[in-house]
């Protein structure tokens, strides 16, 4: 049987639905048992929703001041304690879970294996590589732990109506103290969450400039939609990194996708290419976004965005 460790994300009050997708990659594993860390200051709301995921067999919490503010350094040797006795170490192919589990891998010395699109068998998984344009098969160690970041885009979050126990857990763990938090700097928003948006709009170099980038937001908050950019918009300084969607920046797999001004570079195409509906709105009739939108406009996005907000 194999024996499961889903690290969970949060903010601290809230889970983060990559919990529930790295659940559902975890279940595709046979008879496998399935448990939830929640590693905070006091996990204990955390781990309530944790333990509601359709699964999940218990949930670990290890509380501790020192996880607040949420630093992959001192999480990374708890994890490691919490995993012994694990067959398997999961955690979300997110900007936290990219930053945490690599270091999970390095104590543990073994190799991580990223972005899990598919599960052949306890030891064999698919993941994309060369942006996406190939799938390969990767096939982990059978006796050593496998520590591996789970492609959320690719899995639908597991259900609910759970009631999985939650225990408390001490950790005797030597934390480093080499790393120290200065400041948290991030803009305040009422939009969703781009990594978990069911709508999300982006806007590409095209806009021309931050200024004209609020065109992008007000088509966003008119459709209740996050909101992205492709890396051109982000290194012209219109948008913060952030909003970056694609290979270097965040995979996403929303129900709608809506391209403004957006060519489709193919880094681009790697984050969006799970997406369920993708409309795409452009000047140039060659654009390579064409290609794989479902739904395409060949015009000035400056003429063709606020008629579009008009009729919302």
């Amino acid at each position: 049987m194999a024996k499961i460790l889903i690290i969970a994300e949060h903010d601290g009050s809230t889970l983060n639905p990559s919990a529930a997708k790295s659940v559902a990659c975890a279940a595709d594993i046979s008879d496998a048992e399935i448990d939830v860390l929640v590693l905070a200051a006091d996990g204990e709301s955390v781990a309530s929703q944790a333990a509601e995921i359709a699964g999940v067999s218990r949930v670990l919490v290890a509380n501790n001041a020192a996880n607040e503010p949420a630093l992959a350094v001192v999480h990374a040797p708890q994890v490691v304690a919490a995993a012994s006795g694990y067959s398997h170490v999961f955690g979300p192919s997110t900007t936290w879970g990219k930053d945490l589990m690599p270091r999970v891998a390095a104590l543990l010395s073994v190799n991580q294996i990223s972005d899990i699109m598919a599960v052949l068998g306890s030891h064999e998984f698919r993941r994309p590589i060369y942006a996406g344009n190939a799938i390969v098969t990767v096939t982990a160690p059978a006796e050593s732990v496998v520590v591996a970041t789970v492609r959320t885009a690719s899995y639908k979050s597991a259900g609910g109506g759970n009631s999985a126990a939650v225990e408390s857990l001490e950790l005797d763990v030597e934390l480093p103290t080499h790393t120290r938090f200065v400041e948290l700097q991030s803009g305040s928003s009422d939009r969703p969450d781009l990594q978990t948006a069911a709508r999300v709009v982006s806007g590409g170099r095209a806009l021309g400039s931050a200024e004209d980038f609020e065109i992008i937001y007000k088509l966003a908050d008119k459709l209740g939609a996050g909101v992205g950019a492709s890396r051109a918009a982000v290194d012209a300084g219109y948008v913060p990194n952030e909003m970056q969607v694609g290979q270097t920046g965040k995979i996403i797999a929303p129900e709608l996708y809506v391209a403004i001004g957006i060519s489709g570079a193919i880094q681009h195409l790697t984050g969006i290419k799970d997406a369920g509906t993708i409309v795409a709105i452009n000047k140039d009739s060659e654009a390579p976004i064409f290609e794989v939108a479902d739904i395409g406009l060949v015009a000035d996005l400056f003429d063709a965005v606020p008629e579009l907000e008009a009729k919302l």
